[in-house]
Order: C-alpha cells, then structure tokens, then sequence
C-alpha cells in the first residue's frame, strides 16, 4: 500500500560481533496508525559497529522511500554517535561514517520533514534483537 502524504516511525540499530567483526541492521517501521508494516534484519558483512548503525539509518531512509511514503519520517537510534552526527552536533573524523553521512542526507532530502531521536536501548528492544539476529 502505498501512500505519499503518510508518515512511517522506524526503530534502527546496528549490531557488531567484534569492532569491526561481522556486522548486520535491525529496523521495524510503523505506520502512522502504529502497525507494524515491516521488519528487516540483514547480515552486512564486516564491518564496524558505527559502520552498521549508518547501514541501519540507510536501509530505513531506503525503505521508508521504496514504500512510498513522502511526507514525514521519525527515525529512533539508541546509537547516540549516529544521532549527534546527524544533527550536526558532533563532527565525523573518520571518511567512511562521512560517506554514509552524505548518502543520508541525500535519502533524506526524500521526505518533506525528517526528524531523528535518540532513545535508550531498553527501548529500542525490537530493532536491537533483529540486529543481534542478523549476526548470529
């Protein structure tokens, strides 16, 4: 079903055995009712933890998109590196998390608002168990 003046809500997180180690993205997107549409939980290779919260970050904006909607996605990150980064509130020494940065502001540039939040990992249990399944 596709719909562009909706909104999705969409819980991210990435997951590392090892930093950098096998790597995978948890993301659960709801729509603007609060239902669940969609799970993901994809094995990333090797990678770094930050590495795979920016992975998570893009699949969602990517989705979110692919879905069809257009007017407001709400991001909620228990990565509080990934949330300041995208804010603009810390700055990004490493090239790669700069790369993924630029992808994600592209993506974001999809959506009439984009909002991001962090929130504490106890509630972000569905996207961190999904992640943490990715790389088992």
């Amino acid at each position: 079903m596709k719909s562009d003046n909706r909104s999705l809500t969409i819980y991210i997180d990435g997951a590392c055995i090892g930093n950098p180690g096998k790597a995978g993205v948890g993301i659960v997107i709801y729509n603007e009712e609060g239902t669940k549409i969609k799970e993901i939980s994809k094995s990333i290779g090797m990678a770094t933890n930050n590495i795979a919260e920016y992975t998570a970050l893009l699949f969602a904006l990517q989705e979110g998109l692919l879905l069809g909607y257009r007017e407001k996605i709400t991001v909620y990150t228990d990565s509080e590196l990934l949330y300041k980064q995208i804010k603009g509130e810390y700055k990004i020494k490493n090239d790669t998390l700069r790369n993924l940065l630029y992808l994600a502001q592209h993506l974001i540039t999809g959506y009439k608002t984009f909002q991001i939040e962090h929130i504490k990992r106890e509630s972000n249990k569905i996207a961190d168990k999904l992640a943490s399944q990715s790389v088992d």
